[in-house]
C-alpha cells in the first residue's frame, strides 16, 4: 500500500470503531433519552455519527462540491453524497454512516487493484536510470543521464542499469534483458557490439560510447509509449464512460420519480418512498462498470509487458483480439533475416568469377544479401579491391550497376533487372528454393547465386495457433521470386502469398486486402506484422500494426501499435490470447454487474431490499467485478 492508501485504510478502521463504541452507547442511553424532545434526539444523533461519517467522507463530499461547481454533477460522488444527507435527513443515522464507510473500503479496494495492474506496466519505469557513469581523472563521477551527450563514454559497473543507448568500446559481460524482452537468459556482449539502455550488467565493468541522448535512447520511448497507453481508448471504455454520463443523470431522475409519484399516486407516505428511493440511488452507482472495464484493460496490457510485448493503447488489444486476417512480411518476421550462399551456377566464367563481379557490385550495401554474397566472398579467402571500381548506381528493388575502372558495366540484381536491361537469364534452373540474384553484361547474363533465408523455428507453431483462436486467413508479402515464397508459405500454412514485390508493393498489397475484407466486414480487422525495419508504412496503415523483434529500432516502436520485443513469432499468438481473454473478461463484468444492479434496483423499489442490501450489493458486485479483472493479471502462456 502507498501512503495515501494507508491513510485512506486508518481512516477506515478509526470510523468503524466510532460506529460500534456510538451505537453501543446509543443502545445503553435510548431509554433515558425518551424524555427529550424528539429533534434534541435527531441533534444529538447526527452530531454524532457525523464524526465516522466525515472522517471517511469528507473526501467525497468535497469531489462532488468541486465537480458541481465545474459542471459535472452526476457522477458516483454525488450519488453518495446525495444518498448518505437523504439517509440523515431520514433519521438512518447508522445507514447513512455505514454506506460511506463501505463506499470507502470500495474505493480502496479499487485503488489497490488499479495500483497493482499500473504496477505491471510501470514495472518498466524502474528501468529508468537513476545515474550514468563517467570517469573523469580516473574517478567515476555519477551524473544525471540527461546531461550525457553523444560520443560521451560512460563507466557501467556489475549490477547496474544500462542508463544509455550505446557502443561497448571495452570490457565483455554478460547482460539481462529480461525487463525489455521477456528473456530470462543473460546474454554475452563484448566490444564493438551495440547495446541497449534497460539492460542490466551482470558481471564485469564495461565502458560504452553513447550513440543516443536519453530522450532518445530505447527506455525513453519505452517509457513515453507505457505512459500514454492509456489515452487510447477500446471501443468498450468508450462506451463505459459515455454510458456513464447518460446512465447517472438517468437514475437520479428515476430515483426522484421513486420518491415523489407513489406517494401521490398512492396514500403511502412520502418518507417510506423517499427511503426508497435513496437506496436506489445507492444501488445505482456505477463503480463497478467505470473501475473494472479500464481496469481489465490495463491489466491485459501489464500481461502483455510481462511477456515482452509493449501494447500502446486498450484500442489495439481490442482490435487483435477481434483480427481475423494477418499479414506478414516475410524476411525477418517469419524467417531470421540471415542469408546465405548455397548455389552458385556460371555460364561461360567460373563460379568465383562470377562470385567476384557480384561482391564488387555488393560492395557498398547492407542489405543481408548482400552482406552475404560478401561474406561468402571473403570466406573464399578473397578481398575486394575498391581502387577496380569506378562507380556503383543502386537500382531501387531490382538490383545494381557496378561500373568497374576497365569501363565494364555489370548488373547483379533479380529478374525485372534483366528485363530492363533486354537479357533472357540462363536456361539452368536454381536446384534449391532462396532468392536468386542474376549477374548480368548488357548482352548476356552471366549466371546466378542462390541465396537462402532460414525459416524461424516457432513460426509455424505461430500460425498453427493464430489460426486455432480465429484467424481464417494468412497472408504473407516478399520481395522473393514465387518458387522461394511459395516453398516458405507451404512450409508455414500462409494461405495466400503475394512474391516479387518491390518495397512500395507491399503498402498497396497491404491496402488490397484491408479493402477485400472490409467489403465483406466493414468492422474487419487486419494486422500486419513487420520486421519494423522498413515496414513502418504498412504498420502505420494497418487495423493494426505489429513490429517484432524492435528492440532499440526507432522506425518500430514510433510506428507501431503493438511492439514485440525479440524475434520469436509465438508471441504474436500470445498477444492475440491476451487481447481475447481481456474482451472476455469484460463482457463478463458488464452482463455481471448490470445484472445484478439491474435486479437489486427492483428489489429497492418494491421495498424488499434496504439500505444494508444496497451497501453489500454496491460494494460486492465492484469487489467481484474487480477480482475478475484482476485474474489477467495472473495470465501465463
Amino acid at each position: 500500500m502507498n501512503r495515501k492508501q494507508k491513510r485512506t485504510l486508518k481512516n477506515i478502521i478509526i470510523s468503524i470503531i466510532l460506529m460500534i463504541i456510538i451505537s453501543v452507547i446509543f443502545k445503553i442511553i435510548d431509554s433515558r433519552m425518551e424524555k427529550l424532545p424528539n429533534y434534541a434526539v435527531r441533534l444529538i444523533k447526527t452530531s454524532a455519527y457525523l464524526v465516522p461519517y466525515l472522517i471517511v467522507g469528507l473526501k467525497v463530499l468535497k469531489k462532488a462540491g468541486r465537480n458541481i461547481l465545474n459542471g459535472r454533477v452526476f457522477d458516483e460522488n454525488f450519488l453518495m453524497t446525495l444518498a448518505t444527507i437523504g439517509a440523515f435527513a431520514l433519521g438512518e443515522y447508522t445507514e447513512a454512516a455505514a454506506v460511506m464507510i463501505f463506499y470507502q473500503i470500495g474505493e480502496l479496494f479499487e485503488n489497490i487493484a488499479v495500483n497493482k495492474s499500473r504496477t505491471a506496466i510501470t514495472s518498466l519505469v524502474k528501468l529508468r536510470p537513476d545515474y550514468a557513469n563517467i570517469e573523469k581523472d580516473g574517478e567515476i563521477e555519477k551524473v544525471d543521464p540527461e546531461e550525457v551527450k553523444v560520443d560521451d563514454i560512460i563507466v557501467v559497473l556489475a549490477g547496474e542499469k544500462i542508463p544509455l543507448d550505446g557502443v561497448i568500446v571495452e570490457g565483455e559481460s554478460f547482460v539481462n534483458t529480461a525487463a525489455l524482452t521477456g528473456e530470462s537468459v543473460p546474454r554475452r556482449v563484448a566490444a564493438g557490439e551495440e547495446i541497449l539502455s534497460g539492460c542490466i550488467n551482470e558481471q564485469g565493468r564495461l565502458k560504452i560510447r553513447v550513440t543516443k541522448e536519453f530522450g532518445e535512447s530505447t527506455v525513453a520511448r519505452i517509457l513515453d509509449m507505457v505512459e500514454n497507453a492509456s489515452t487510447r481508448k477500446s471501443r468498450q471504455e468508450s462506451f463505459i464512460t459515455r454510458f456513464a454520463r447518460y446512465y447517472t443523470p438517468f437514475v437520479v431522475l428515476a430515483a426522484v420519480i421513486v420518491a415523489f409519484l407513489p406517494p401521490i399516486i398512492t396514500t403511502q407516505s412520502f418518507s417510506v418512498w423517499i427511503g426508497r428511493a435513496l437506496i436506489f440511488l445507492v444501488i445505482s452507482c456505477p463503480c463497478a462498470l467505470v473501475i473494472s472495464v479500464p481496469l481489465s484493460f490495463f491489466g491485459g496490457i501489464g500481461a502483455a509487458s510481462n511477456h515482452g510485448i509493449l501494447v500502446k493503447g486498450s484500442n489495439y488489444l481490442e482490435a487483435i483480439a477481434k483480427a481475423d486476417t494477418i499479414v506478414f512480411d516475410k524476411t525477418g518476421t517469419l524467417t531470421k533475416g540471415v542469408f546465405a550462399v548455397n548455389e552458385i551456377v556460371a555460364e561461360d566464367i567460373s563460379e568465383d568469377e562470377l562470385l567476384s563481379l557480384a561482391a564488387y557490385a555488393e560492395s557498398f550495401s547492407n542489405h543481408p544479401i548482400g552482406i552475404s554474397i560478401k561474406e561468402e566472398f571473403e570466406r573464399r579467402g578473397k578481398v575486394i579491391d575498391n581502387d577496380k571500381i569506378k562507380n556503383t548506381n543502386e537500382i531501387a528493388g531490382k538490383g545494381i550497376e557496378l561500373t568497374l575502372i576497365d569501363g565494364n558495366i555489370v548488373y547483379v540484381g533479380n529478374k525485372k533487372l534483366l528485363s530492363d536491361i533486354g537479357v533472357d537469364p540462363i536456361d539452368k534452373k536454381p536446384n534449391s528454393y532462396g532468392t536468386v540474384v542474376y549477374v548480368a553484361k548488357k548482352d548476356k547474363c552471366l549466371g546466378f547465386i542462390t541465396i537462402s533465408d532460414t525459416v524461424k523455428e516457432d513460426a509455424k507453431t505461430a500460425i498453427e495457433k493464430l489460426k486455432s483462436q480465429g484467424i481464417v486467413k494468412a497472408v504473407m508479402l516478399t520481395g522473393d521470386r514465387k518458387e522461394t515464397a511459395d516453398a516458405v508459405a507451404e512450409k508455414l500454412g500462409i494461405d495466400i502469398v503475394h512474391s516479387e514485390l518491390l518495397p512500395a508493393d507491399k503498402l498497396t498489397k497491404l491496402e488490397a486486402v484491408m479493402k477485400e475484407e472490409k467489403d465483406k466486414d466493414k468492422e474487419a480487422k487486419v494486422i500486419f506484422v513487420g520486421d519494423g525495419i522498413n515496414d513502418a508504412p504498412s504498420l502505420i496503415r494497418a487495423d493494426v500494426g505489429v513490429a517484432m523483434g524492435a528492440l532499440g529500432q526507432d522506425a518500430a516502436i514510433e510506428a507501431a501499435d503493438i511492439v514485440l520485443m525479440d524475434d520469436n513469432p509465438r508471441r504474436i499468438a500470445t498477444v492475440n490470447t491476451i487481447g481475447k481473454k481481456t474482451l472476455r473478461i469484460v463482457m463478463e463484468n458488464i452482463v455481471f454487474a448490470l445484472g445484478i444492479k439491474l435486479l437489486a434496483m427492483v428489489l429497492g423499489v418494491l421495498g424488499i431490499a434496504g439500505m444494508w442490501f444496497a451497501v453489500f450489493a454496491d460494494v460486492g458486485v465492484s469487489v467481484i467485478a474487480i477480482l475478475n479483472s484482476m485474474r489477467m493479471l495472473r495470465f501465463h502462456e
